[in-house]
């Protein structure tokens, strides 16, 4: 003890090296609970922001896409800051951030403020993600129990996503919508001093250089790319020239990393086939659950009229059987082998979203907790072995690129799949509701703008005229969940025998 008192520098190494360091991983899940959660928690919240601040269609998916975009390309820049300037610093500057921007979402007055605002969350959820996975590296220093802490963190980064519908039903239920991101602010005041006191301090290196225009080039070609996708579901074609000016700018992206000695990105790494087959396989699966689960939380609240949470708890089978497949996934990955666990898992899930295509407005409460189950478990399975290819495939020398090309494929599925899947929703949806008599033509074109705002029209409206409304309106929504149903039934599938075909053989576990 007296010798720790009399040199602080080997207490600090002890300390990382003993007990503080599982503290440290609990600071580190906390936090990476928080950005993850951050980007679902607004699906059952949506009826009730719609109401408040009557948000377009196109306005409505950039507030609750704005922040996975935002997130997604600079997690590679803000990975290469942390280790230029140091991790901790970059943590407690991302707490601060999102911390303002979670202040300013709660009570933003109009859409477009609102929208800001997740982006804003977007810059500090950035700045703190990747920074938790090098400190679990750089913190624990044996093989054996980084292998634990690292499984750790993955199972939090996936469930994040998968309960952050049951707590925006119980924080909606019981406050208003703008709590889902209130309640972010005690808790990061928590973990501030908490962070400055564990977090350990990294060797800056400043000599690696960093490229600021391949940084400006991925952010901006990802907007871009998402603006045109969005203004295609409104219908404004003048913006749609922003998708091959977003695709040119990835382009020009990619040819530079090819030539930079320090890229960004590892491009290099993509010419393994069981590397490439297993980001799709992140970027394919999360496209999938994160849209759907948009459509699915509207379908219990607008379609079945659960309350918020009624459908957050309907929803928790999800949950539950998420965690039970990332439980599984390490005994089912050494039974089966890689390949199997991750084509089965994707197939899995397509199954399981099939009898959904037979349904109306009526409910199912049974077969859709089977279905969840199914979705839950098949997608977390599948995620793991996907991780554990992209991990397994990449040298240990380019391991940190490889984790930081894992992270944005999960963040930019995300965000992918809302844009993707909302679009083609909102395309299906408008057409699909006729107009109603005793409804004036402006609120029909608001109600045409989304199911969240049909519901919201039709209250107004009160009456026959109102009750007319909203059932063709319910109608026109359940046609729409089935068409982005069927797209995601048939991604999936064909995900699933790509993995199959392309991974000849099993890595890692066996």
């Amino acid at each position: 003890m007296t010798i720790l008192q009399s040199a602080p520098g080997v207490r600090r190494a002890e300390s990382v090296r003993g007990v503080n360091r599982w503290s440290i991983l609990v600071l580190l899940c906390l936090s990476l609970l928080l950005i993850t959660v951050d980007a679902t928690v607004l699906h059952i919240a949506v009826p009730a922001l719609t109401a408040a601040l009557e948000p377009s269609s196109v306005e409505l998916l950039w507030i609750i896409d704005a922040y996975s975009l935002v997130v997604a390309p600079l997690l590679i820049m803000f990975g290469t800051l942390g280790d230029r300037y140091g991790r901790k610093r970059l943590v407690l500057w991302g707490y601060l951030v999102f911390g303002l921007a979670s202040a300013a979402a709660a009570f933003a007055p109009t859409p477009l403020t609102l929208i800001l605002a997740r982006g804003l969350l977007g810059v500090g959820g950035a700045m703190i993600m990747p920074a938790t996975l090098s400190i679990i590296r750089q913190v624990f220093t044996d093989r054996r129990e980084r292998a634990i802490a690292l499984g750790v963190w993955s199972a939090v980064a996936a469930a994040g996503a998968a309960v952050g519908p049951l707590i925006g039903g119980l924080l909606v239920e019981h406050s208003w919508w703008g709590a889902v991101f209130l309640i972010n602010v005690p808790i990061l005041l928590a973990l501030l001093p908490a962070a400055r006191r564990l977090l350990p301090e990294s060797r800056e290196r400043t000599s690696r250089p960093w490229d600021a225009t391949s940084a400006v080039l991925s952010v901006l070609g990802i907007l871009a790319v998402a603006f045109g996708l969005k203004a295609a579901g409104s219908g404004h074609l003048p913006a749609l020239a922003a998708l091959p000016v977003g695709a040119g700018l990835l382009v020009w992206f990619v040819q530079r990393q090819r030539r930079l000695a320090h890229p960004l990105l590892d491009i290099g790494l993509f010419r393994d086939r069981a590397f490439a087959t297993g980001v799709a396989g992140v970027l394919f699966g999360v496209f999938s659950l994160v849209g759907l689960q948009l459509m699915l939380a509207q379908y219990l609240q607008l379609v079945l009229g659960d309350s918020p949470l009624g459908a957050a708890l309907r929803m928790l089978p999800l949950v539950l059987s998420a965690i039970a497949g990332g439980l599984a996934a390490a005994a089912l990955l050494r039974r089966i082998g890689m390949r199997a666990t991750m084509s089965g898992g994707l197939a899995l899930v397509a199954v399981s979203l099939t009898p959904t295509l037979a349904w109306g407005v009526e409910p199912h409460s049974f077969v859709l907790a089977v279905c969840f189950v199914g979705i839950g478990f098949g997608l977390q399975v599948a995620l793991l072995a996907a991780s554990d290819t992209i991990m397994s495939a990449a040298p240990e020398s380019r391991a940190g690129g490889a984790a930081a090309i894992e992270e944005t494929a999960y963040e930019l599925g995300a965000g992918l799949g809302v844009a993707v899947l909302g679009t083609i929703t909102a395309v299906v949806y408008a057409p699909g509701v006729p107009t109603v008599s005793g409804v004036p033509a402006q609120a029909m074109e608001q109600a045409r703008q989304s199911m969240a705002a049909a519901a919201h029209v039709a209250r107004q409206t009160g009456g026959e005229a109102g009750a007319a409304l909203l059932e063709s309106a319910r109608w026109a929504f359940v046609h729409a969940l089935h068409t982005t149903i069927i797209v995601s039934v048939v991604l999936l599938a064909a995900t699933a025998a790509a993995v199959a075909v392309l991974i000849r053989r099993d890595r890692g576990l066996e």
